[in-house]
């Protein structure tokens, strides 16, 4: 295992020395942010954020995301966008980069009704309720989210929610398709692994289709092209938000198409209704020893990172993207897998 951790550039309040002094990590995951998504990444940037993370003793393999332009995931006028990918993921594998998550969600990334959300504590989360959700207008503009495309104006946004009316789940999953039999086969000749992001929430927003959700989607997903360059980013947060997923038995199942993994815990609040946790078990509904046993027993050697903390300690920043919180989730993390590592090979008789 591998554990890295979320950094944005050098707008990021915070720093590659700060995630350097987290214990036990190893690297960096990034993206060039500023590039508009199905433009062309140069080299240079790619190699010049590579070397950043290197001088300060970070790894950078992983790249999240690389967005999917709209038309792609609407199917139409994507010739261009189609060989822009290809030719990013070609540049990010001679930049040395072995993971690229990426998700195919409509309009809107992982979305929250409340960014800021306080608890009896004094530490502030991010939250989710599908009502209040659901009484907002997206085309007004009425709540923005870190998730949100900001380059959209009002009037693109509302063309762009018109187009999708005539996207359903079965068009999306076409187009899907489509997008994943043109880039596999370079990520393969790349030597880079795609991992699709599960749906953030796994469920329908605005009237949007959703499909990356659950155990069957993911099964589905795998097959539209059986190559080990199609993969998965296993979000543990994303899934688990819906409690009918096992996500013990998906890790165990899908072993081996699993390069990536959000580690994060939540707090089932209600019907489709969430908050984020601190990452230890008790603070949450999902088992994170169980979660972490599972990716062992199937011989996972990927990359880890925590995600989406709280902001404690009067930190301000990016909406669970602090560093405090975050920075203790991972050395959870790397404690959990140490003491299940350790077990196994005690039960094999290697300790």
């Amino acid at each position: 295992m591998k554990l890295t951790f979320r950094w944005y550039g050098d707008s990021d309040p915070v720093t590659l020395e700060q995630i350097r002094q987290i214990p036990a990590m190893s690297g960096i995951v990034s993206a060039v942010y500023h590039v508009p998504a199905g433009e062309l990444w140069s080299l240079e940037s790619i190699l010049a954020l590579k070397e950043k993370a290197a001088a300060a003793g970070l790894a950078f393999e992983v790249v999240e995301s690389l967005p999917v332009h709209e038309n792609i995931k609407l199917g139409t006028d994507c010739r261009r966008l189609m060989e822009n990918y290809a030719e990013n993921i070609r540049r990010l594998g001679q930049a040395g980069i072995k993971v690229i998550c990426y998700n195919f969600m409509p309009v809107f990334d992982w979305l929250r009704s409340d960014l800021n959300k306080p608890l009896a504590d004094g530490s502030r989360v991010l939250a989710y309720d599908h009502g209040a959700m659901e009484r907002l207008n997206p085309a007004r503009s009425e709540l923005s989210l870190p998730g949100w495309d900001k380059s959209y104006s009002r009037e693109q946004l509302q063309e762009l929610l018109r187009r999708y009316r005539e996207v359903d789940e079965e068009q999306l999953w076409a187009n899907l398709a489509a997008f994943l039999q043109k880039i596999i086969p370079v990520a393969e000749e790349a030597g880079v692994k795609m991992a699709i992001h599960p749906d953030d929430p796994p469920w329908p927003v605005f009237g949007l289709p959703r499909i990356i959700v659950d155990e069957a989607s993911l099964e589905r997903l795998l097959g539209l092209v059986e190559s080990p360059a199609n993969g998965l980013t296993f979000c543990t947060g994303s899934l688990g938000a819906n409690p009918q997923n096992n996500l013990p038995r998906m890790i165990k199942k899908f072993a081996g198409r699993i390069p990536f993994v959000h580690l994060r815990n939540i707090l089932i609040t209600g019907d489709k209704c969430f908050q984020e946790a601190a990452h230890p078990s008790s603070c949450g509904s999902l088992d994170m020893y169980a979660l972490v046993k599972a990716l062992v027993e199937s011989g996972f050697d990927g990359y880890v990172r925590p995600d989406h903390g709280r902001m404690i300690w009067g930190e301000e920043g990016r909406g669970g993207y602090g560093l405090f919180d975050r920075a203790l989730g991972a050395t959870y993390i790397a404690g959990l897998f140490e003491a299940v590592e350790k077990m196994k090979a005690c039960r094999n008789g290697t300790a």
